[in-house]
Formats: C-alpha cells, sequence, structure tokens
C-alpha cells in the first residue's frame, strides 16, 4: 500500500515508519530537509516540504492512498501566547494542506493525529469516542483541528481520528521528561496524585495504525490508549518500581501552575479515556497494563 506520511522523523514517527516497512507498505516521508535527513531506508522515499505550506509536496501526497499525519509542535512546556499559535499552526494549516492535497477520490484514506485531551477534564468519568469535548485550549485546538480533517470526507475520503494518549517508550516522549527526575530520586506525584493518566505503550499504538490500516469499516474518531488508564500516583510508584528508584517527592501543583502556567493545568486534571473502538474490534493490546509496559520498555534500557 503507498502510505504518506509526516511527523516521521518524531518520538512515535520514527517507529511507526519502521513498523509500516516491515509490513511491506511502499513509504513516502515528507521532511523540511532532505540533505539533513542522514541515512535512510532503501524502501522509503523522501518529499521535501513544510507542511504547514502549500508546495510541491502536495502532488506527491495526493498520489498516495494512505496519508498518516503526525505532524504537530510539542506540548510540553509553558504555554506563551506565541506558544500556542506555533500549536495550532503546526496542526491546522499542516491538515488543511494534507486536505487540499487529496484529489476527490473514493477509497482513500486520511488518518489524522488528535489527542485525548480533546475531553477537556471530567473528573472520575470515564471517556469513549462519542463523549463531549472539552472547552479549555487544549481540547479547542483538538476540535479544530478534527474538523480540518473531516472535510475530507467532502471527497469521498475515510478519514481516521487517531485521539492519542501519552505514548510511552524508550527514549523521548513523556517518560523522556520523567526519568532524570527519577534517576535523581525526585521523581513522584504531581499535584494529588489523583488525577487520571491515560497512556499506551508504542508498540500497540503502531499495532493499532496497522489494525486500523486493515479494518477499513472503522472511521472516525478512534482513542488510541490502554484500556488500563491508571491515575497519576499509581503512575510515579510503577515508573519507581520498574527503575528502581524512590517515587514519594510529591511535586506541589501551585508549582507546576507557576513553572508551566496553563499546561501546568493539564498535568494535573488529566482524564479518564477507554479505547471503546479498537476493544469493540477484538483488538489484542499487547501491553494492557502499565506494569507490563514499564517492565518492557525499562529492560531494554537495560
Amino acid at each position: 500500500m503507498k502510505i504518506f506520511l509526516t511527523g516521521g522523523t518524531g518520538f512515535v514517527g520514527k517507529t511507526l515508519l519502521q513498523t509500516l516497512i516491515q509490513r511491506g507498505h511502499d513509504v513516502t516521508l515528507l521532511t523540511r530537509s532532505i540533505s539533513k535527513y542522514g541515512d535512510k531506508p532503501p524502501s522509503v522515499n523522501l518529499v521535501e516540504g513544510d507542511p504547514t505550506r502549500k508546495g510541491e509536496w502536495q502532488e506527491s501526497a495526493g498520489r498516495h492512498k494512505v496519508i498518516i499525519n503526525l505532524a504537530g509542535a510539542s506540548i510540553f512546556g509553558r504555554w506563551t501566547e506565541e506558544v500556542k499559535r506555533v500549536l495550532r499552526e503546526s496542526r491546522i494549516l499542516t491538515t488543511r494542506n494534507l486536505v487540499d492535497a487529496i484529489a476527490d477520490h473514493e477509497g482513500k484514506t486520511l488518518f489524522s493525529t488528535s489527542a485525548v485531551g480533546y475531553y477537556g477534564f471530567h473528573g472520575d468519568e470515564e471517556l469513549i469516542e462519542e463523549s463531549p469535548p472539552g472547552k479549555d485550549f487544549l481540547a479547542q485546538l483538538a476540535v479544530d483541528w478534527e474538523k480540518e480533517a473531516l472535510k475530507a470526507q467532502d471527497r469521498g475520503v475515510r478519514v481516521v481520528l487517531t485521539r492519542f494518549g501519552i505514548v510511552l517508550g524508550e527514549e523521548g516522549g513523556a517518560l523522556g521528561q520523567m526519568i532524570p527526575l527519577f534517576k535523581k530520586d525526585l521523581g513522584g506525584p504531581l499535584g494529588s496524585g489523583r488525577q487520571w493518566f491515560s497512556w499506551i505503550h508504542r508498540e500497540d499504538l503502531n499495532r493499532a495504525v496497522l489494525f486500523l490500516l486493515d479494518h477499513p469499516e472503522i472511521s472516525g474518531p478512534v482513542n488510541l490508549v490502554a484500556p488500563n488508564p491508571v491515575r497519576n500516583k499509581e503512575l510515579a510508584a510503577a515508573i519507581g518500581k520498574a527503575m528502581r528508584r524512590p517515587a514519594f517527592m510529591r511535586v506541589p501543583g501551585f508549582m507546576l501552575r507557576l513553572a508551566l502556567g496553563e499546561f501546568g493545568s493539564v498535568l494535573l486534571e488529566g482524564q479518564r479515556v477507554i479505547p471503546q473502538k479498537l476493544l469493540q474490534r477484538g483488538f489484542q493490546f499487547q501491553y494492557p497494563r502499565i506494569e507490563e509496559a514499564l517492565a518492557q520498555i525499562f529492560e531494554n534500557k537495560e
């Protein structure tokens, strides 16, 4: 299958790229600079371009049966007005340009990344794909992001909105932010520690994308999270156990808000998200529980 991939050099994208290649798919990767990309697998085609700007790269995207869009600036950090602008443009403009690149043609598929931040903050309530969106900045960003992707439906395109939880893997991502603290024996819960943490092992995310490629009857929002979300204090304890480090240095909520502003509130609230569509369709998670996922990740790091 001919697949066009954006965001293929990021924490999620680089392993998904390898997974797609191993499955035998013909992948074209969009990169801002071919000369800076480095060594590439012989089975990967490179196209140069900025996904937030229209360009010749769109002609290549339009020739592919499947487009997988992983592009988007990282949400980790303090959200100034400038950062918020970058977060929006990296998602909205990229998605708009990809939709414009798709010629009217039935049988094509757009996988558009979104996030469980779509749901906003609901305390202990279990959230499924049909749950309503929140009203905070991250939720409204996800709403607008998804609206851009859904415009492709008017062209006869199947649109899958992959709402990512926090992706856990061997390097980078959320764990990359946490591991240094645990190594210094400074790891522990954030705030009360009662907030929910919806996560997924990176290998299960890759397998879920392959599953969705093989099931064209599935469209619309799909929660890419493990079936067993945990509270933040349970996550901290599990990381501490996996790393053989203490996990009792609680970070006061007011300190997070002082350091990270609005993004600090995101870390202190969280969502309890369930992958209802994947479970109903029979997808089998390799790492359904946080202890199993972290054991595998830290085993690989040793």
